[in-house]
């Protein structure tokens, strides 16, 4: 590809997330963030220090916020400048310090140790290779205790066989976090729908919130 191209093909890219940002960014965090949440706080002492989470590919926030909201640390990380921005924008003033923002491509951006470290929809973005490799960094970023949240679209989405993107087979992914992680949230979800831009979309989606327990 061109450098002509490659500057087309960025451009339209970046034009698609703003979009998305658009309709989504009020929206409520996803589920799985809401249970990772419960079940620190089900765990935790009342003067413990503030939890720390990571989120990957967090968009305009809309997890984020809600971590903030539960008086989490959180840093942030996307390859979107403008998501970052409405982030910052949306933040209330309070809950600046407890948040740090990052431009980083997922494929390569090194995950610190974290109790949560979250990825909602973004890893599958990846191709094949990144996604594995940004899977592993995830899970080897959180010590015994801590957790990871993630969605990932299943192997009978009807985008199956783009390029650049990775699918996976359900049961496959279930047990990349054997024997070291507890599941404690699986959803496998399969419907059609409608997508967040307004296109009817077959969809495959595993949801997961799984515990390192050694």
């Amino acid at each position: 590809m061109t450098a002509e191209k490659q500057a087309s093909f960025d451009s339209a890219d970046s034009e698609h997330w703003q979009r998305y940002y658009d309709v989504t960014v009020d929206r409520p965090a996803w589920e799985t963030v809401r249970i990772a949440i419960a079940n620190f706080a089900a765990e935790d002492a009342p003067q413990r220090h503030e939890r720390l989470a990571v989120d990957l590919g967090c968009g305009a926030g809309r997890d984020v916020r809600e971590l903030l909201r539960a008086g989490w640390r959180v840093v942030a990380i996307d390859r979107e400048s403008s998501g970052l921005l409405i982030l910052e924008q949306k933040t209330p003033p309070e809950a600046r310090e407890r948040l740090v923002t990052q431009r980083s491509e997922l494929a390569q951006v090194e995950i610190p140790a974290a109790d949560l470290v979250n990825a909602s929809l973004s890893l599958p973005f990846l191709t094949e290779p990144d996604f594995w490799s940004a899977w592993r960094r995830m899970l080897s970023a959180v010590g015994p205790g801590g957790r990871v949240s993630a969605m990932v679209f299943g192997d009978l989405d009807e985008s199956v066989g783009d390029p650049q993107m990775t699918f996976v087979n359900p049961a496959g992914f279930r047990a990349t976090l054997e024997p070291d992680f507890a599941i404690e949230h699986w959803a496998d979800v399969e419907e059609d729908t409608t997508m967040a831009l307004g296109q009817p979309h077959h969809l495959h989606r595993v949801d997961v919130v799984a515990r390192r327990v050694r």
